[in-house]
């Protein structure tokens, strides 16, 4: 006599669109953007397709809302302190979107894509309003904002995507390689370079393999706000 294999149970609470996101998000987490689809999650929720779709939509909906979520919180991060200038507002948002993204791994992707694709959606409106809302009290001319939001919103995204892990092609890397072997290696092999040929690369091996990460992306912040105070 065979048995027939049970369904997982079904929650008897009613499902929130914020309960979705939020197991989306750690589904992505743990195992990236292919780990994320609507089997999985109905799975994880104990629940059926239709109320994934009733509360988000499609797998690509869903992956754009979560990073949508979880940007918008860290856009939402304020300063400690009451008096907080405009280079401390900047700072205080670039801090928390480079610590969302090296956080969330999958994020650095998801977020150049929103970029791309939807100029007006939430993720792009929002992070140039957060950063270039502060130009002008830096002093920056109105005809420069746009270049100087650029500059600093750039440079934001390729340093935190740079620090991610790498989605897509990943032939012939080491995707499992921590970061401090990765430096070790790198810096063991700049150290076989002619030093005759390469002598800054020799200069910067001890400085490549101690550096802070945060604290390297704060002295980019620093270095561009200073050329902005001083645009005419």
């Amino acid at each position: 006599m065979t048995t027939r294999a049970r369904r997982p149970q079904r929650r008897n609470q009613v499902l929130s669109r914020e309960q979705i996101i939020d197991t989306a998000v750690e589904i992505l987490d743990a195992g990236g953007e292919s780990a994320l689809t609507i089997r999985a999650l109905t799975e994880r929720l104990s629940t059926g397709s239709g109320a994934i779709y009733y509360h988000v939509g499609n797998r690509d909906e869903l992956l754009g809302t979560a990073t949508e979520t979880v940007i918008g919180a860290a856009l939402a991060t304020q300063p400690a302190g009451a008096a907080a200038t405009p280079g401390d507002e900047i700072r205080v948002v670039a801090l928390a979107l480079f610590d969302a993204i090296a956080a969330h791994q999958w994020l650095a992707t998801r977020l150049t894509l929103q970029i791309i694709r939807n100029p007006v959606g939430p993720v792009t409106v929002g992070i140039f309003e957060r950063i270039g809302g502060q130009v002008g009290a830096l002093g920056v001319p109105r005809a420069s904002w746009f270049d100087a939001a650029s500059t600093l919103v750039h440079y934001i995204l390729g340093a935190v995507s740079q620090n991610a892990r790498i989605e897509g092609d990943t032939s012939g890397i080491d995707t499992d390689e921590g970061r401090d072997e990765f430096f070790d290696a790198a810096s063991t092999a700049w150290q076989g370079l002619d030093p005759g040929a390469y002598p800054f690369m020799h200069a910067i091996v001890g400085q490549m393999r101690e550096h802070d990460d945060r604290e390297q992306f704060l002295t980019g912040i620093a270095v561009i706000l200073d050329g902005l105070t001083h645009l005419c």
